[in-house]
């Protein structure tokens, strides 16, 4: 093989030679030109350019302020009392019955946390040792909503499996049922719902998870949920798709502690369903990371812990801050999608010159001095010039307010 030396994110074609798993993986989240070019995914693209040109970042989806101090103290006294080395394989004991108590609590979902609970690496490590774990070929096909999260692509790519999309449409981004019927078939191996959902905010409707109950009996697939956002659903409690009936045999549920407990870099997350189905998950993920996170696990387990009131508060504070970029969004031209719950605000920008959403991202951050992802960077390339989401930007309301505030008064500048 001929030697090779690049800096990710450059235009070379000399990659081209360069063989391997990578180029599906590439060409399966849109990053990978027919010439053999890499490309970097838009976050990357969007936060250097907010970082050099002094831009508010309201692209990616972190928080800029840290979660409970009960969590942050709990990892502090794990790093002072030693558990800074491997831990079990399967997750510290005390976080898988953590987890294991939330969902009984939460949701009246009993687990055991022996067999039927795996901590991993985020959710992003859960969703991609699951994807490898029951992918067996292109025959296997992989149902998802679109726009979706984009590792969710990149992932069924490199597992080989074929993906199948259905479209959520605005303003409420919620499924076509018939489309949904269309979309599953006897070659569906598993079907992979995000909800709440990243990047529209919509909360899926009772009938919505029904109907995917139904269509993974009818056709024998598993269902493999993306349940991060969990906590932050603004009007209605949180409804796993494992609680519907017939639906918890068949259902793996992934969540993670980044999103709930502002802690998205100790990337601690976790899957929970039938043993049988863990088992093989965690036959693929030992060979992944192994383990991870040993001192931030017990800090997990006290955060799962924590009164009702945390939780509620959470979603009322993020649901806040929805409202005041919302509202900044709409007076500046935009218009806007609220969301039902998670991270993000959807905004249509076309009415302030950005009817090609990732020009517009493109020049946002020198013209007004705040950074945003177009909604082309969460569909798949042969939709990506669908005219019903050309315009439609995402912007990250997970920051603090006064921050928020500071980017709503810059976003001013675009009024007509």
């Amino acid at each position: 093989m001929a030697e090779v030396s690049f800096v990710y994110g450059l235009s070379l074609v000399s990659m081209s030679v360069i063989p391997g798993a990578w180029r599906r993986t590439a060409a399966g989240a849109g990053l990978l030109a027919t010439n053999g070019a890499v490309a970097p995914t838009i976050f990357a693209e969007m936060s250097a350019l907010a970082a050099t040109t002094g831009a508010i970042n309201l692209g990616q989806g972190f928080p800029d302020e840290d979660g409970p101090a009960e969590v942050l103290d709990a990892a502090r006294r794990a790093i002072a009392d030693g558990l800074n080395q491997y831990p079990p394989g399967r997750g510290t004991p005390d976080l898988r019955l953590a987890i294991a108590e939330h969902q009984r609590r939460f949701y009246g979902l009993d687990v055991d946390p022996d067999t039927e609970v795996l901590v991993t690496v985020g959710a992003t490590e859960a969703l991609t040792a699951t994807l490898l774990a029951l992918i067996d070929g292109p025959d296997d096909e992989v149902v998802v909503f679109e726009p979706y999260y984009d590792s969710y692509a990149a992932a069924v790519s490199l597992a080989g499996g074929t993906l199948r999309t259905v479209p959520l449409r605005a303003p409420d981004f919620q499924p076509d049922l018939d489309r949904l019927a269309d979309a599953v078939t006897d070659r569906t191996r598993l079907i992979l719902v995000n909800d709440p959902h990243n990047p529209t905010g919509a909360v899926f409707g009772r009938d919505v998870l029904a109907e995917i109950v139904r269509l993974a009996e009818l056709h024998d697939a598993v269902i493999v949920t993306d349940e991060v956002y969990e906590h932050l659903s603004f009007h209605a409690p949180h409804v796993p798709i494992a609680t519907l009936p017939g639906a918890a045999e068949r259902t793996l549920t992934i969540s993670s502690a980044g999103k709930t407990f502002s802690a998205t870099g100790w990337k601690i997350g976790w899957i929970h369903g039938p043993a049988a189905l863990i088992t093989a998950v965690i036959t693929v993920k030992q060979f992944l990371t192994y383990v991870g996170g040993s001192p931030f696990q017990p800090a997990i387990a006290v955060g799962l812990r924590l009164p009702d009131a945390f939780f509620v508060d959470a979603a009322a504070a993020l649901a806040h801050k929805h409202e005041l970029l919302g509202a900044g969004l709409q007076a500046a031209g935009f218009r806007v999608f609220a969301p039902q719950g998670g991270y993000f605000t959807l905004a249509d920008a076309s009415g302030v010159g950005g009817a090609d959403g990732a020009e517009f991202c493109r020049t946002l951050p020198t013209r007004a001095g705040v950074g945003a992802i177009p909604m082309a960077a969460f569909l798949s390339p042969a939709h990506r010039a669908d005219p019903e989401y050309a315009g439609i930007v995402r912007f990250a309301a997970c920051k603090r307010v006064e921050v928020l505030e500071e980017a709503v008064r810059r976003l001013s500048v675009l009024q007509g």
